[in-house]
Protein backbone atom coordinates (compact mmCIF):
# COMPACT_ATOMS: atom_id res chain seq x y z
CA UNK A 1 0.00 0.00 0.00
CA UNK A 2 1.40 3.12 -0.88
CA UNK A 3 2.05 5.64 1.50
CA UNK A 4 3.84 9.30 1.19
CA UNK A 5 5.13 12.62 2.89
CA UNK A 6 5.72 15.28 0.98
CA UNK A 7 9.08 17.54 2.24
CA UNK A 8 9.47 20.96 0.94
CA UNK A 9 13.11 22.62 0.53
CA UNK A 10 13.69 25.40 -1.18
CA UNK A 11 16.88 27.20 -2.27
CA UNK A 12 17.81 30.25 -3.26
CA UNK A 13 20.78 30.74 -5.88
CA UNK A 14 21.67 34.06 -7.82
CA UNK A 15 18.16 34.95 -6.66
CA UNK A 16 16.26 32.57 -8.33
CA UNK A 17 14.05 29.65 -6.07
CA UNK A 18 14.58 26.11 -6.51
CA UNK A 19 11.58 23.91 -5.34
CA UNK A 20 12.33 20.40 -4.85
CA UNK A 21 9.82 17.99 -3.46
CA UNK A 22 10.60 14.83 -2.00
CA UNK A 23 8.79 11.92 -1.30
CA UNK A 24 9.08 9.22 1.25
CA UNK A 25 7.33 6.82 3.13
CA UNK A 26 6.41 7.33 7.08
CA UNK A 27 5.14 4.84 8.88
CA UNK A 28 2.73 7.01 10.56
CA UNK A 29 0.65 10.31 10.05
CA UNK A 30 -1.49 11.33 12.97
CA UNK A 31 -2.62 7.84 13.45
CA UNK A 32 -3.05 6.49 10.19
CA UNK A 33 -1.62 3.68 9.24
CA UNK A 34 0.07 2.75 5.78
CA UNK A 35 -2.94 0.45 5.09
CA UNK A 36 -5.14 3.49 5.23
CA UNK A 37 -3.42 6.34 4.05
CA UNK A 38 -3.81 5.65 -0.05
CA UNK A 39 -7.41 6.46 0.76
CA UNK A 40 -6.58 9.74 1.66
CA UNK A 41 -4.21 10.67 -0.56
CA UNK A 42 -6.05 12.87 -2.70
CA UNK A 43 -7.30 15.07 0.39
CA UNK A 44 -3.81 15.47 1.71
CA UNK A 45 -2.60 16.60 -2.18
CA UNK A 46 -5.50 18.73 -1.43
CA UNK A 47 -3.92 20.17 1.70
CA UNK A 48 -0.34 20.40 0.63
CA UNK A 49 -2.20 22.59 -1.98
CA UNK A 50 -3.16 24.44 0.65
CA UNK A 51 -0.09 24.42 1.91
CA UNK A 52 1.32 26.45 -0.43
CA UNK A 53 -1.22 28.85 -0.71
CA UNK A 54 -0.89 29.28 2.60
CA UNK A 55 2.91 28.95 2.86
CA UNK A 56 3.09 31.69 0.47
CA UNK A 57 0.33 34.14 -0.18
CA UNK A 58 0.44 37.80 0.69
CA UNK A 59 -1.43 38.29 3.81
CA UNK A 60 -1.93 34.67 4.81
CA UNK A 61 -0.24 33.19 8.36
CA UNK A 62 0.03 29.55 9.10
CA UNK A 63 0.59 27.84 12.38
CA UNK A 64 0.94 24.45 13.31
CA UNK A 65 -0.88 22.30 16.00
CA UNK A 66 1.25 20.15 17.91
CA UNK A 67 -0.76 17.79 20.36
CA UNK A 68 0.96 15.97 22.51
CA UNK A 69 0.23 12.80 25.45
CA UNK A 70 1.88 12.88 28.19
CA UNK A 71 -0.26 10.94 30.13
CA UNK A 72 0.43 7.47 31.39
CA UNK A 73 -2.19 6.07 29.09
CA UNK A 74 -3.45 6.34 25.64
CA UNK A 75 -5.61 9.09 25.03
CA UNK A 76 -7.80 9.87 21.13
CA UNK A 77 -8.04 13.77 20.79
CA UNK A 78 -10.77 15.50 18.86
CA UNK A 79 -10.91 18.72 16.57
CA UNK A 80 -13.87 20.55 15.62
CA UNK A 81 -14.00 23.56 13.20
CA UNK A 82 -16.26 26.63 14.12
CA UNK A 83 -19.22 27.01 11.89
CA UNK A 84 -17.82 28.26 8.73
CA UNK A 85 -14.00 27.01 9.21
CA UNK A 86 -12.44 25.16 6.56
CA UNK A 87 -12.36 21.81 8.33
CA UNK A 88 -8.58 20.25 9.39
CA UNK A 89 -6.91 17.64 7.59
CA UNK A 90 -7.91 15.62 10.78
CA UNK A 91 -10.98 15.35 12.92
CA UNK A 92 -9.85 12.55 15.40
CA UNK A 93 -6.88 10.11 16.50
CA UNK A 94 -5.45 7.89 19.16
CA UNK A 95 -1.85 9.26 20.90
CA UNK A 96 -0.36 6.63 22.87
CA UNK A 97 1.78 7.62 26.19
CA UNK A 98 4.22 9.69 24.76
CA UNK A 99 3.18 10.26 21.40
CA UNK A 100 2.90 13.68 19.97
CA UNK A 101 0.76 14.88 16.10
CA UNK A 102 1.55 18.00 14.02
CA UNK A 103 -2.12 19.11 12.90
CA UNK A 104 -1.63 22.00 10.30
CA UNK A 105 -4.35 25.11 10.48
CA UNK A 106 -6.07 26.98 8.22
CA UNK A 107 -5.27 30.69 8.51
CA UNK A 108 -8.19 32.50 10.85
CA UNK A 109 -9.21 28.63 12.07
CA UNK A 110 -11.57 28.22 14.87
CA UNK A 111 -12.70 25.60 17.09
CA UNK A 112 -12.08 23.07 19.86
CA UNK A 113 -9.67 20.33 20.24
CA UNK A 114 -10.50 18.07 23.33
CA UNK A 115 -9.42 14.59 24.27
CA UNK A 116 -11.37 11.29 24.95
CA UNK A 117 -10.34 8.65 26.95
CA UNK A 118 -11.28 5.14 28.17
CA UNK A 119 -12.13 4.50 24.61
CA UNK A 120 -13.15 0.75 22.49
CA UNK A 121 -14.85 -0.49 19.81
CA UNK A 122 -17.71 -2.49 20.68
CA UNK A 123 -16.77 -6.09 18.77
CA UNK A 124 -20.14 -7.00 18.18
CA UNK A 125 -21.10 -3.42 15.99
CA UNK A 126 -17.91 -2.27 15.35
CA UNK A 127 -19.20 0.66 16.70
CA UNK A 128 -16.21 3.24 18.43
CA UNK A 129 -16.74 5.09 21.59
CA UNK A 130 -15.44 6.76 24.53
CA UNK A 131 -16.25 7.15 28.84
CA UNK A 132 -15.04 10.69 28.14
CA UNK A 133 -15.12 13.10 25.47
CA UNK A 134 -17.10 11.20 23.16
CA UNK A 135 -18.15 12.83 19.49
CA UNK A 136 -20.97 10.48 19.01
CA UNK A 137 -19.44 9.60 15.38
CA UNK A 138 -19.10 5.80 15.90
CA UNK A 139 -15.49 6.43 15.00
CA UNK A 140 -11.69 7.20 16.19
CA UNK A 141 -12.99 10.24 13.73
CA UNK A 142 -15.26 12.84 14.95
CA UNK A 143 -16.39 14.35 11.55
CA UNK A 144 -17.81 17.03 12.43
CA UNK A 145 -19.16 16.24 15.69
CA UNK A 146 -18.66 17.28 19.41
CA UNK A 147 -17.17 16.73 22.22
CA UNK A 148 -19.99 15.17 25.07
CA UNK A 149 -19.69 17.05 28.23
CA UNK A 150 -17.65 16.75 31.04
CA UNK A 151 -14.61 17.29 28.81
CA UNK A 152 -11.42 19.56 28.87
CA UNK A 153 -11.75 21.71 26.03
CA UNK A 154 -8.72 24.12 24.21
CA UNK A 155 -10.47 26.68 22.43
CA UNK A 156 -9.34 29.14 19.57
CA UNK A 157 -10.47 31.85 17.19
CA UNK A 158 -6.88 32.70 15.25
CA UNK A 159 -6.31 35.85 13.62
CA UNK A 160 -9.48 37.60 14.88
CA UNK A 161 -9.79 41.17 15.92
CA UNK A 162 -6.71 43.02 15.56
CA UNK A 163 -4.74 41.14 14.24
CA UNK A 164 -4.63 38.51 17.22
CA UNK A 165 -5.22 35.08 17.88
CA UNK A 166 -7.67 34.12 21.19
CA UNK A 167 -7.25 31.05 22.74
CA UNK A 168 -8.87 29.51 26.14
CA UNK A 169 -9.22 26.29 28.47
CA UNK A 170 -12.75 26.20 29.19
CA UNK A 171 -13.78 23.58 32.21
CA UNK A 172 -17.36 25.22 31.28
CA UNK A 173 -18.78 21.65 30.41
CA UNK A 174 -16.64 19.98 33.04
CA UNK A 175 -13.47 18.52 33.33
CA UNK A 176 -11.95 14.82 32.00
CA UNK A 177 -8.12 15.47 31.61
CA UNK A 178 -5.44 18.43 32.64
CA UNK A 179 -4.73 20.27 29.29
CA UNK A 180 -2.47 23.08 28.67
CA UNK A 181 -1.96 25.59 25.51
CA UNK A 182 1.56 26.56 25.19
CA UNK A 183 2.32 29.39 22.28
CA UNK A 184 5.79 28.70 20.26
CA UNK A 185 8.38 30.51 18.58
CA UNK A 186 11.11 29.24 16.56
CA UNK A 187 13.68 27.71 18.70
CA UNK A 188 11.04 27.03 21.51
CA UNK A 189 11.49 29.75 22.77
CA UNK A 190 8.86 31.96 24.68
CA UNK A 191 6.50 34.42 22.34
CA UNK A 192 6.73 38.16 23.28
CA UNK A 193 4.07 38.48 25.70
CA UNK A 194 1.93 35.46 25.14
CA UNK A 195 1.28 33.46 27.98
CA UNK A 196 0.48 29.38 28.55
CA UNK A 197 -2.38 28.57 29.77
CA UNK A 198 -4.46 25.83 31.11
CA UNK A 199 -5.64 23.19 33.88
CA UNK A 200 -2.20 21.09 34.40
CA UNK A 201 -3.85 20.00 37.69
CA UNK A 202 -5.41 16.37 37.74
CA UNK A 203 -8.82 16.82 39.33
CA UNK A 204 -10.88 14.37 39.36
CA UNK A 205 -9.89 12.91 42.52
CA UNK A 206 -11.28 15.52 44.57
CA UNK A 207 -14.28 16.65 42.79
CA UNK A 208 -17.53 16.83 44.40
CA UNK A 209 -19.31 13.61 44.90
CA UNK A 210 -22.26 15.34 43.26
CA UNK A 211 -20.20 15.84 39.97
CA UNK A 212 -18.36 13.01 39.42
CA UNK A 213 -18.62 10.38 37.39
CA UNK A 214 -17.58 6.72 37.56
CA UNK A 215 -16.26 4.29 35.21
CA UNK A 216 -18.68 1.24 35.58
CA UNK A 217 -16.07 -1.51 36.12
CA UNK A 218 -13.29 0.62 38.11
CA UNK A 219 -14.17 0.39 41.50
CA UNK A 220 -15.19 3.53 41.68
CA UNK A 221 -12.71 5.50 39.66
CA UNK A 222 -13.60 9.11 39.14
CA UNK A 223 -12.86 9.74 35.33
CA UNK A 224 -14.43 13.09 35.24
CA UNK A 225 -15.93 16.01 36.95
CA UNK A 226 -19.30 17.27 35.57
CA UNK A 227 -19.89 21.13 35.56
CA UNK A 228 -22.73 21.97 37.97
CA UNK A 229 -25.16 23.34 34.99
CA UNK A 230 -24.53 19.94 32.98
CA UNK A 231 -24.98 18.11 36.73
CA UNK A 232 -28.26 20.10 37.83
CA UNK A 233 -29.64 21.65 34.92
CA UNK A 234 -30.94 24.39 36.40
CA UNK A 235 -30.82 28.01 34.85
CA UNK A 236 -28.35 30.06 37.83
CA UNK A 237 -25.75 26.89 37.01
CA UNK A 238 -26.43 27.20 33.02
CA UNK A 239 -26.26 30.93 33.28
CA UNK A 240 -29.79 30.64 31.18
CA UNK A 241 -32.95 32.59 31.34
CA UNK A 242 -32.85 35.42 33.61
CA UNK A 243 -29.37 34.67 34.48
CA UNK A 244 -28.58 34.38 30.66
CA UNK A 245 -26.01 38.06 31.26
CA UNK A 246 -22.55 38.87 33.09
CA UNK A 247 -24.98 40.78 35.70
CA UNK A 248 -26.54 38.19 37.03
CA UNK A 249 -24.83 34.75 35.72
CA UNK A 250 -22.21 34.96 38.80
CA UNK A 251 -19.78 32.40 39.39
CA UNK A 252 -21.15 29.48 42.49
CA UNK A 253 -19.44 27.54 44.96
CA UNK A 254 -19.05 24.57 41.95
CA UNK A 255 -17.44 26.64 39.37
CA UNK A 256 -15.30 28.02 42.13
CA UNK A 257 -13.72 24.66 42.82
CA UNK A 258 -12.80 24.86 39.32
CA UNK A 259 -11.18 27.93 39.56
CA UNK A 260 -9.29 27.65 42.61
CA UNK A 261 -8.20 24.26 41.13
CA UNK A 262 -7.10 25.84 37.61
CA UNK A 263 -6.97 30.08 37.66
CA UNK A 264 -6.67 30.06 34.71
CA UNK A 265 -9.57 28.28 32.84
CA UNK A 266 -12.56 28.89 31.97
CA UNK A 267 -14.89 27.69 35.00
CA UNK A 268 -18.39 29.74 34.14
CA UNK A 269 -19.59 31.25 30.71
CA UNK A 270 -18.82 35.01 31.66
CA UNK A 271 -14.96 34.37 33.02
CA UNK A 272 -13.42 36.02 30.59
CA UNK A 273 -11.88 38.58 32.60
CA UNK A 274 -8.63 35.71 33.64
CA UNK A 275 -9.35 33.36 31.59
CA UNK A 276 -9.47 34.37 28.18
CA UNK A 277 -5.64 34.86 26.23
CA UNK A 278 -3.90 36.11 23.17
CA UNK A 279 -0.85 36.30 20.99
CA UNK A 280 0.03 38.09 17.56
CA UNK A 281 -1.53 35.83 14.47
CA UNK A 282 0.97 33.99 12.90
CA UNK A 283 2.44 31.56 15.84
CA UNK A 284 1.89 27.80 16.79
CA UNK A 285 0.56 26.13 19.32
CA UNK A 286 1.66 23.02 21.86
CA UNK A 287 -1.48 21.35 22.78
CA UNK A 288 -0.67 19.11 25.86
CA UNK A 289 -2.29 16.50 27.55
CA UNK A 290 -1.48 15.84 31.50
CA UNK A 291 1.18 18.59 31.27
CA UNK A 292 2.34 18.01 34.85
CA UNK A 293 3.97 15.04 34.68
CA UNK A 294 2.67 13.72 38.49
CA UNK A 295 -0.67 13.60 36.14
CA UNK A 296 0.36 9.58 35.10
CA UNK A 297 -3.50 8.13 35.66
CA UNK A 298 -6.72 9.49 36.03
CA UNK A 299 -8.19 9.97 39.32
CA UNK A 300 -4.79 10.84 41.50
CA UNK A 301 -5.76 11.76 44.96
CA UNK A 302 -5.29 14.98 46.47
CA UNK A 303 -3.93 16.90 43.00
CA UNK A 304 -3.03 20.24 43.19
CA UNK A 305 -3.33 23.58 40.99
CA UNK A 306 0.56 22.47 39.10
CA UNK A 307 2.19 26.08 37.63
CA UNK A 308 2.04 26.51 33.80
CA UNK A 309 4.94 25.56 31.76
CA UNK A 310 6.33 28.34 29.53
CA UNK A 311 8.38 25.52 28.08
CA UNK A 312 8.22 21.91 26.52
CA UNK A 313 10.85 20.11 24.72
CA UNK A 314 8.19 18.27 22.35
CA UNK A 315 7.71 21.78 20.25
CA UNK A 316 7.38 20.96 16.39
CA UNK A 317 7.56 23.71 14.31
CA UNK A 318 5.69 24.87 10.71
CA UNK A 319 8.10 27.46 9.54
CA UNK A 320 10.56 28.70 12.52
CA UNK A 321 12.18 32.30 11.48
CA UNK A 322 15.51 32.88 11.54
CA UNK A 323 14.92 36.26 13.90
CA UNK A 324 13.46 33.98 16.43
CA UNK A 325 10.05 36.30 15.47
CA UNK A 326 6.94 35.01 14.93
CA UNK A 327 5.99 33.14 11.79
CA UNK A 328 5.87 35.27 8.84
CA UNK A 329 3.92 34.62 5.75
CA UNK A 330 5.70 34.75 2.09
CA UNK A 331 4.60 36.26 -0.85
CA UNK A 332 4.07 33.32 -3.91
CA UNK A 333 3.47 34.62 -7.33
CA UNK A 334 0.80 33.72 -9.17
CA UNK A 335 2.69 31.79 -11.43
CA UNK A 336 3.87 29.74 -7.92
CA UNK A 337 0.22 28.58 -7.47
CA UNK A 338 -0.15 27.47 -10.63
CA UNK A 339 3.03 25.37 -10.95
CA UNK A 340 1.81 24.07 -7.15
CA UNK A 341 -1.66 23.05 -9.09
CA UNK A 342 -0.22 21.60 -11.57
CA UNK A 343 2.26 19.80 -10.00
CA UNK A 344 -0.24 17.76 -7.22
CA UNK A 345 -2.37 16.80 -10.71
CA UNK A 346 0.51 15.17 -12.31
CA UNK A 347 1.00 13.66 -8.56
CA UNK A 348 -2.24 12.42 -8.08
CA UNK A 349 -2.22 11.01 -11.54
CA UNK A 350 0.88 9.23 -11.23
CA UNK A 351 -0.42 7.44 -7.83
CA UNK A 352 -3.55 5.97 -9.81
Amino acid sequence: MLNIKIRLSIKKKKKKKKIKIHVFSPSRVCGRTAASFKMTTLRCLLLLLLFFLCFFSPGAICATFTIANNCGYTVWPGLLSGAGTVELSTTGFSLESGQSCAVEVNPSWSGRVWGRTHCSTNPSTGRFSCATGDCGSGKVECSGGGAAPPTSLAEFTLNGNGGMDFFDVSLVDGYNLPLLITPQSSGGAAVGDCSATGCAADINGICPSGLRVILSDSDEQSIACRSACSAFGTPVYCCSGAYANPNTCKPSSYSQFFKNACPQAYSYAYDDATSTFTCPTGISYLISFCPNTNSQKSGNNNPQAAELSQFNETMVFLRPDSSGGPLLARTFPVWGAAVATAGLAALWLALQ
